[in-house]
Parts: C-alpha cells; sequence; structure tokens
C-alpha cells in the first residue's frame, strides 16, 4: 500500500512539472508570447531549475536546450523513482538500466509533448465555439496553427466548417500507438 501511494505521490509531482517545463519549452519554439496569465504561470513555476540548467546547458539552434534537458532528466529521475519503488533494479548491468531509462524517459517526452498538443487543440477549437474572445484564446491559436496551417492548406473549411483540428487529432493519436510500441520496444519501464 505505502509502495503504492509513494509512486503515486512520486509520479504526479515528476509529471507536473514536466508536464510545465514541455510547454515553456514549446511556448519558446512555437514564439508564444509568455505576456499572459498562462505564460506567466509557466515562468514562475520552472524558472527554480530553468534558470540554473541556462547557465550550463546552452541554447540550440535558438531552441531552449536548458528547458528540454531539464525535463528530459526530471522524467528519467521520476520513472527511475517509481521503478525502484516496485522493486525494479538494474542488476549487474546498471549501464544498461541507465540507457533504457534515459531511451524510455525521450519516448515519454515526445508522447507528453503529443499529449499537449492534443489537449491545446481541443481547448482551442471548444474555446472557438463558446469563448473566442477569451484572453488566452490567442495563446491556444498560436500554438496550434503551425500544425493545423499544412493541414487547412491540404482540407480547406467545408461549409464554413474546419475539419483540420480532427484531422489532426486522428493523425496523433496513431502517433501515440506507434509510440507505445516503440516505448515496449526501448525497455517497458512504467
Amino acid at each position: 500500500m505505502f509502495s503504492q501511494i509513494g509512486q503515486l505521490l512520486v509520479d504526479v509531482a515528476a509529471s507536473f512539472f514536466v508536464y510545465l517545463l514541455l510547454v515553456r519549452f514549446h511556448f519558446q519554439w512555437l514564439r508564444v508570447p509568455f505576456r499572459n496569465p498562462l505564460g506567466e504561470f509557466l515562468a514562475v513555476t520552472t524558472n527554480w531549475i530553468v534558470m540554473p540548467a541556462r547557465r550550463v546547458i546552452p541554447a540550440v539552434a535558438g531552441l531552449d536546450a536548458a528547458t528540454l534537458v531539464a525535463a528530459w532528466l526530471l522524467q528519467g529521475m521520476g520513472l527511475w523513482a517509481t521503478s525502484a519503488l516496485r522493486g525494479w533494479e538494474s542488476g549487474s548491468a546498471p549501464g544498461v538500466a541507465a540507457t533504457i531509462l534515459a531511451s524510455v524517459a525521450f519516448v515519454d517526452l515526445v508522447r507528453d509533448s503529443i499529449h499537449i498538443l492534443v489537449f491545446a487543440v481541443i481547448v482551442q477549437v471548444v474555446l472557438s465555439w463558446v469563448n473566442p474572445y477569451s484572453p488566452v484564446a490567442p495563446v491556444f491559436e498560436h500554438a496550434t496553427r503551425p500544425f493545423l496551417r499544412p493541414i487547412r492548406r491540404l482540407l480547406p473549411p467545408i461549409a464554413n466548417v474546419d475539419l483540420s483540428p480532427l484531422v489532426l487529432l486522428v493523425a496523433l493519436q496513431v502517433l501515440l500507438i506507434a509510440l507505445a510500441y516503440a516505448r515496449d520496444i526501448v525497455g517497458g519501464v512504467s
């Protein structure tokens, strides 16, 4: 029982900060303005890990590598902690175990990034119907536009109904299925 509680607490804490770091990375990558309530929340809650990491990890090709590496390390530490609480041991090959954990953490980061995009698309669609003038509507529009634009070129609106979010969501679900298989191949650590 205590092991399960420990796993839950570690998983919730690690996942919370990993998602925040990933959203911050994607905001910077997609040039989403931080001058909004969500952007300010991201900055305040992640500066404690991002600012020190930036001192040792430089930006790569204009991308905030420090934020991404921090998310990857935190994901790996969370995997290691939950696996240790389950009784998983590295045995006589700790290097192999570390490689497996690092690989699974990378696959999980890609999966979490897709989950963030799925969430952003759904919120953007709902806001466009319910409250298109919401203060956060431009944030979600800006974050999803690079992914929806190519689909909109191929599939223009039909009778003023934009089906591009639906097409993107189906494509993202296919990617999530492929990532689940990749995760099983890489190590199957959960």
